[in-house]
């Protein structure tokens, strides 16, 4: 059933309801990971091999920041998920307007702490400073953090979208954001000649036209339309919200530390290490474009079930979701072993002689990622089907068990099997996680399903 552009997912086929919830979901995803592509190309092939570098050094900080936000604001949205499921339209509206104060409290928190810490974060991370590789990284990162309102402001108004049933409008955002980043990229930094700040410069203008896009779509979803009464603080509320979104914000940023960790190794194997690795991470995001899609539509989906009361649809849509995902990520494995060498050279460009060791180490790595791609897809289906469920801490706990698995595989491997080493800790941090977030699911609708027929034994009785 849909309502505007809300749509219920408590009724017809789990698949197909998943897959046309994900597919403007992925195509969205494809058009993001295209504007950091591009800026990846323009910053590579327009200021050279140390550019790239100093974006590689500058990611994982970046993800951090942003994994943070996306964290809090799709925990919140699991509660606006829930109270839409079940019909609860004021407690929504309380939800949603409860969510726009924390947000813009933790926007503000974010910002002062991400500048101020900047600095020590890249020293830490054994930046080198050779090509200005540690000045471009910490440029790039100051403007980006400066626009934390506004990455904050996204995220969280495409999430509300999503726990409604929207899939659509965030992908219309999206494309938006990503025709105006290419063509500022272009301008700012092969025209203009900005250099890397003008890549950070682009990213910003787009985000916040992808953020005013979902606000004027929000503004015409009538069970949105908040008054005065909805914006009373509500301190118990705002509690269980943070209960939702503080364990998925850890948890990315746990991660994120993880791979700050394997960012610093990575660092001590020089600028053409690092520029090889960071085009194969660019390509990451498309890896993974699919599996995120999964991942928001299980979350949705199973929240609005669970909200409804149906038990069994959730196993169902699971159950459909890996098939899918599985199917999904051995197309795209196939497609990287076949065609990844020519995409990489995209990102790469210098003397002939550094470019093509370059390239080989990104080709590496790559092929070592799309080899056990699968392991990542199951991590998101069963990682969101747990946060639908309303339980954002065993997520947390998987997080935990990425960074360990991360980390450990970072410091030892590479000391046991030299630089290529290094390749195989996002894949043993993948395993790590699944291996909790398989046993937690099952352990958790087992619970659930014990509460539910306790609950009816004692109406019954």
């Amino acid at each position: 059933m849909t309502s505007g552009k809300t749509k219920q997912m408590t009724a017809g086929s789990p698949a197909m309801l998943i897959l046309t919830f994900s597919l403007p979901l992925m195509a969205g995803n494809v058009f993001q990971q295209l504007y950091t592509i591009v800026d990846t190309m323009v910053v590579g092939q327009v200021l050279g091999v140390g550019a790239l570098a100093a974006l590689g050094a500058a990611e994982w900080t970046n993800w951090m920041m942003l994994g943070i936000m996306q964290g809090f604001t799709q925990g919140f949205s699991i509660r606006i998920a829930q109270n839409f499921g079940a019909g609860k339209t004021e407690e929504l509206k309380s939800s949603v307007a409860m969510s726009v104060l924390l947000s813009g409290i933790l926007a503000v928190v974010l910002l002062i702490l991400g500048q101020a810490f900047l600095p020590g974060l890249l020293q830490i991370m054994k930046t080198p400073e050779a090509e200005g590789v540690l000045e471009h990284s910490l440029l790039y990162l100051r403007i980006m953090f400066a626009g934390i309102p506004v990455v904050m402001a996204y995220n969280l108004l495409a999430s509300v979208l999503r726990a409604l049933g929207d899939g659509r409008s965030p992908l219309y955002a999206m494309i938006i954001a990503c025709f105006i980043n290419i063509g500022l990229d272009l301008l700012f930094v092969a025209v203009f000649g900005w250099g890397i700040a003008g890549a950070a410069v682009a990213t910003l203008i787009a985000q916040c036209c992808s953020a005013l896009y979902c606000l004027v779509v929000i503004r015409r979803i009538a069970v949105l339309k908040l008054e005065q009464r909805h914006w009373r603080r509500d301190v118990k509320l705002c509690a269980v919200l943070m209960r939702l979104g503080a364990p998925m914000a850890f948890q990315n940023a746990i991660i994120s530390i993880g791979g700050m960790i394997v960012q610093s190794v990575v660092n001590t194997f020089g600028v053409l290490f690092i520029a090889g690795f960071t085009a194969t991470n660019k390509l990451y995001g498309v890896l993974e474009v699919a599996a995120t899609s999964f991942g928001y539509a299980m979350v949705t989906y199973t929240g609005q079930n669970l909200g409804a009361g149906l038990l069994e649809r959730v196993r169902k849509g699971l159950r459909c979701a890996v098939a899918i995902a599985v199917f999904t990520s051995a197309a795209i494995s196939g497609l990287m072993l076949a065609f990844g060498r020519p995409i990489l050279s995209l990102f790469i460009s210098g003397p002939a002689e550094e470019a093509a060791e370059a390239l080989a180490i990104a080709y590496r790595y790559l092929s070592v990622m799309s080899c056990f791609l699968f392991i990542l897809y199951l991590l998101h289906i069963y990682r969101s089907t747990l946060q639908g469920l309303g339980d954002t801490v065993l997520p947390m706990v998987s997080g935990i068990a990425e960074f360990i698995m991360r980390t450990g595989a970072a410091l030892a491997l590479p000391v046991l099997l030299g630089e290529n080493g290094i390749f195989y800790a996002e894949i043993l941090a993948w395993i790590g996680a699944d291996v909790i977030l398989l046993s937690s699911y099952y352990l958790k609708m087992r619970k659930i399903t014990g509460r539910t027929a306790d609950a009816g034994s004692n109406i019954t009785g």
